[in-house]
């Protein structure tokens, strides 16, 4: 079964840097291509960044240059570092995984969810 756990969301300034986290078991992390989304009220689930089981990563490019994903296979864990935030960052973080060929940036394409962090923006 695959269990995710996200933490580290909270109420930051423009400009801040943070880092928020998603808690999977060694095995998840192993063999699952990994995810972040985030979602705001209203609006369907938009992709983040990704980090496949081979290394490959992708961003959207809204948050390119700005967001790092990495994965700790050793820890079961996979982070999002986020530098330079905007008011525009402002949504629930979701850590989403899946298995298959290939990357994948539709939301439909992951059926493992986490319950989501808050990451909230002020200026």
């Amino acid at each position: 079964q695959v269990q995710l756990v996200e933490s580290g969301g909270r109420l930051v300034q423009t400009g801040d840097s943070l880092t928020i986290s998603c808690t999977a078991s060694v095995h998840t992390v192993s063999n699952y291509h990994m995810a972040w989304f985030r979602q705001t009220p209203g609006n369907e689930r938009e992709f983040v960044a990704l980090t496949d089981t081979i290394g490959i990563t992708r961003y959207a490019d809204s948050v390119k240059g700005r967001f790092t994903i990495s994965r700790d296979e050793a820890k079961g864990t996979v982070s999002l570092q986020m530098n330079n935030l905007d008011i525009g960052d402002t949504a629930v973080y979701y850590c989403a995984a899946r298995q298959g060929v290939g990357p994948a940036i539709s939301a439909n394409d992951y059926i493992h969810w986490g319950q989501g962090t808050q990451v909230t923006v002020s200026s």
